[in-house]
């Protein structure tokens, strides 16, 4: 399995409920619920569903006090996952937010007005043990830092992270994490570098605004990735117009590319395919994956391998725990290298989820 090699930049921890984050805790997947907060229980059964495919965080919009009495009422359900309230602007939200047992808030001090108001919303949360995000991107950005810097550059999204921050320092409030963001990968990528540089608060990373699932993807696992292989970041949220669900999906895929999971996973290596391939291998992999997840066996610590042909699958598959290496309605077995026999087309899977079972039995 993928071991990770990188050197963390070291940094403050917080703890959003009984997430740790920093100080070289495990990097945390984050995503946030695209549900009517009012509706308690839809946002319930999408929090499930989160939780379920990994999520370490949940946030959740609250525009209004309604939606505060919303959190608490969920809060009260007790659903095993931190809820990060996401507000913009009205002090009393956060307020309200930390009364219904918000695990941490997303604010940024410079938007809910007055010192006095500021330091209200630090006592409220200083006194539960709620900590402050503060997200930062291109359209958040103070009239001020924007004329200075005549555009929405990296330094300008470090600076106003930094003002954010020096708000809540100023009332004696500490327990924060920052987020620069942007749509353009190099220009988050750059904005993180520089904050980075600049204070050893932990740093929730992304790329805002990414798009839909292919794009937005990409767009993610290039920047997130980056940045972790500097040792960059120390929670993330893969954005993506899409079913929140794939956001923690391809957020625990980059970790797991990078062996930064903390919990080792399967590892599935397979050929891209080409002329020589003797066997739908695309089709299989799929159908392989789809029975994976059916029988919840992703969190085997096991390398499958799948090959298209006898030229290079029997060399490449010695390198996992099981493998197969097509053939004309076949495909050969192998384990830790050595063929074990050959089954029909139809029996690859079978064959390769009772490996799979066998070696879950020996952990």
């Amino acid at each position: 399995m993928t071991e990770a090699v990188f050197t963390r930049r070291k940094s403050k921890e917080i703890k959003v409920g009984g997430v740790a984050i920093g100080n070289g805790a495990p990097i945390s997947v984050q995503s946030m619920t695209n549900t009517d907060t009012h509706h308690v229980d839809a946002t319930r059964q999408q929090i499930l569903a989160l939780k379920a495919a990994g999520c370490d965080v949940v946030r959740l919009a609250l525009p209004d006090l309604a939606a505060a009495d919303a959190l608490a009422a969920l809060k009260q359900q007790a659903l095993g996952v931190p809820l990060v309230a996401d507000i913009h602007f009205d002090y009393r939200i956060a307020l309200a937010a930390v009364e219904a047992g918000a695990d941490k808030i997303r604010i940024n001090p410079g938007n809910i007005g007055s010192r006095d108001r500021v330091e209200k919303v630090a006592t409220a949360c200083a006194s539960r043990g709620v900590p402050i995000r503060i997200g930062v991107n291109s359209g958040s950005l103070e009239k001020s830092i924007l004329e200075k810097h005549g555009a929405p550059t990296p330094a300008a999204l470090a600076e106003s992270a930094m003002y954010h921050a020096s708000l809540l320092e100023e009332v004696g409030f500490s327990d924060i994490a920052l987020s620069v963001k942007a749509s353009t990968v190099s220009d988050m990528i750059a904005a993180n570098r520089l904050l980075a540089n600049m204070c050893d608060y932990p740093l929730h990373i992304g790329v805002t605004e990414a798009g839909g699932e292919a794009q937005g993807s990409i767009k993610s696992a290039i920047g997130i990735g980056t940045l972790l292989s500097e040792g960059i970041g120390d929670t993330l949220r893969v954005s993506l117009t899409a079913d929140p669900v794939l956001e923690v999906k391809q957020g625990r895929a980059i970790l797991s590319a990078l062996g930064l999971l903390p919990d080792k996973q399967m590892d599935i290596v397979s050929c891209p395919t080409c002329g020589r391939t003797q066997i739908d291998l695309i089709a299989l992999l799929s159908a392989f994956e789809k029975e994976v997840d059916r029988l919840s066996l992703r969190k085997v610590p096991i390398k499958v391998a799948f090959m298209g042909c006898a030229v290079n699958g029997p060399g490449e598959a010695r390198e996992a725990d099981i493998g197969v290496a097509g053939g004309i309605g076949e495909g050969l077995l192998f384990r830790y290298g050595k063929p074990i026999g050959k089954v029909k087309a139809e029996e690859i899977i079978p064959a390769l989820i009772t490996e799979i079972k066998a070696f879950q039995a020996k952990l």
